[in-house]
């Protein structure tokens, strides 16, 4: 027979270790596995009423489950407020080399020691600081994915692009190169995951170079803010997210185009089906911009 649930007032809406619980008498074992509460680790459990977020989870395991763990990689960033992992993801943790904790479920443990200051407390959660956290994501792999990551966090203005390349740049030891390469690549323009991998790919193209972002304008001032130009062929290449044509987004859209066409400028839009197909893309792309102009 189910147990009635029984939340006592020190557990409501909190997280803490079952076995703490019941070893202060607070619940019984039969009570601990009632619906009044959710298992989130080994022996660590919330109160059903408790919405369990990134944060919350990795405040579970710095706290509660693994002893001078210090969140890093992207659930720091979740916590500087860049969403990079959701609930459900793997909760990402340094923790020092001689740290004795196994294999946990959910949890990654990175094995490092790090400065003082390296580590700021963010919603009662340790983790690296905004630096830190930036040339963690610089290790991410594949190394594209890690520029996107690094595009994500620096265009929410957490940390100024120079002062984390000038950090990258003193950076020694195994990975570093791998570091440097990404935060050199990093912009923080791309509006979206799919414009910083579609950058990449232009910039890989052999193409001539566009400009990120780019203002249009023409005679009585603002056009368009593009996502890549190329002003002298009067050159646009947009990416179309899943927004771009509903119902309510069409009449702006269409707009936007039209007046990008007034002022004499031409629109390539590319899908997420042409990033899968690279070399078409370039081809369309490179036929759109026309023969090179003589020196």
């Amino acid at each position: 027979m189910p147990v009635a649930p029984h939340r006592p007032p020190q557990l409501r809406g909190r997280l803490f270790r079952g076995s703490h619980a019941v070893r202060d008498s607070l619940l019984t074992p039969a009570q601990l596995r009632s619906s009044a509460w959710r298992r989130v680790y080994p022996d660590v459990y919330a109160c059903a009423s408790v919405r369990l977020t990134h944060p919350l989870r990795a405040l579970a395991v710095t706290r509660l489950l693994v002893a001078g763990a210090v969140a890093s990689g992207r659930s720091a960033a979740v916590l500087h407020g860049v969403d990079l992992a959701g609930p459900d993801d793997d909760v990402e943790c340094t923790v020092p080399a001689g740290c004795r904790a196994g294999a946990l479920p959910g949890v990654r443990l990175s094995r490092r020691a790090l400065g003082a200051g390296d580590v700021t407390v963010i919603r009662g959660v340790p983790a690296t600081d905004a630096v830190r956290t930036a040339l963690d994501l610089g290790r991410i792999r594949p190394p594209e994915e890690a520029v996107v990551a690094l595009d994500r966090f620096t265009g929410a203005r957490v940390v100024d692009l120079d002062v984390l390349r000038a950090a990258a740049a003193g950076l020694t030891g195994r990975g570093c190169r791998a570091v440097r390469w990404a935060v050199g690549r990093a912009d923080g323009l791309a509006g979206s995951p799919p414009e910083t991998r579609l950058r990449l790919l232009l910039h890989d193209s052999g193409l001539p170079r566009p400009v990120a972002q780019y203002t249009v304008r023409d005679g009585r001032g603002f056009v368009a803010r593009v996502d890549f130009a190329w002003p002298g062929q009067r050159l646009a290449v947009e990416y179309e997210g899943h927004w771009h044509g509903r119902p309510q987004q069409v009449p702006e859209d269409r707009a936007r185009l039209n007046r990008l066409t007034a002022a004499g400028w031409r629109v390539v839009f590319v899908t997420a089906a042409d990033l899968h197909r690279p070399e078409l893309l370039v081809q369309r792309i490179r036929a759109a911009l026309g023969p090179p102009r003589p020196a």
